[in-house]
């Protein structure tokens, strides 16, 4: 097969898709079409992993009442999280930031890393075994970059506990939990950050992070 050639114009429209590339709290409550939905969850699988071991294990949560646990569970935590801020004017302004769209966005996933599969037979991970959970997500990236090619948004829920959301989801106990995913239409589209655009974080200078030795 011959390789496609990718031009100047692709090359382009890749630097939007990573510009517009946003994690996305505010969704279209409409549903997103099953075919849609499979041809996302496809393109996890070409995403790169540490000797070709695919770690990455996929829920996708039906139940509308499991939804709601993880909803208050997350409530709850980001609850607890603004009441370790010192500042008060940053505590208060924690508090009106919309940190989820786990009762909005039509699917919600949850995504796990196998911690010793035997697909890869243990190459490239026997000296650094973070490998599979980096392998992880990465895959989640690429789920992320397809979903906005696509016209849809994600968004990563962080303020949990790994160990209440794993009980909840009773998953192997070889499993470890990576991200909890929010997967619907964003709401209004943007080239800003969120957290940038309500003065939380600007981006800062890429030279800032940037060495040489």
């Amino acid at each position: 097969m011959t390789p496609p050639v990718f031009d100047a114009a692709f090359v382009a429209r890749l630097d939007d898709l990573f510009r517009w590339r946003r994690d996305v709290r505010h969704f279209d409550t409409r549903p997103i079409p099953e075919r849609d939905l499979q041809d996302l969850i496809a393109t996890v699988a070409f995403a790169p992993s540490v000797g070709n071991a695919q770690p990455w294990r996929i829920i996708r949560i039906r139940s509308p009442a499991l939804r709601d646990r993880l909803a208050e569970h997350v409530d709850t935590a980001s609850h607890a999280a603004a009441d370790r801020l010192v500042d008060p004017a940053r505590r208060a302004h924690y508090s009106t930031l919309k940190l989820h769209g786990l009762r909005e966005a039509p699917e919600i996933l949850a995504v796990f890393n196998a911690l010793d599969p035997l697909a890869g037979h243990g190459l490239g991970r026997a000296t650094i075994a973070a490998t599979l959970r980096d392998s992880t997500v990465t895959a989640i990236h690429t789920l992320w970059l397809a979903a906005h090619a696509r016209g849809y948004g994600l968004g990563w829920v962080s303020i949990l506990d790994a160990e209440a959301v794993t009980a909840l989801l009773d998953v192997p106990a070889t499993w470890s939990f990576v991200a909890l995913l929010c997967l619907g239409t964003p709401l209004a589209p943007s080239d800003i950050p969120e957290l940038e655009r309500r003065d939380w974080q600007a981006r800062e200078p890429l030279a800032d992070r940037l060495f040489e030795r």
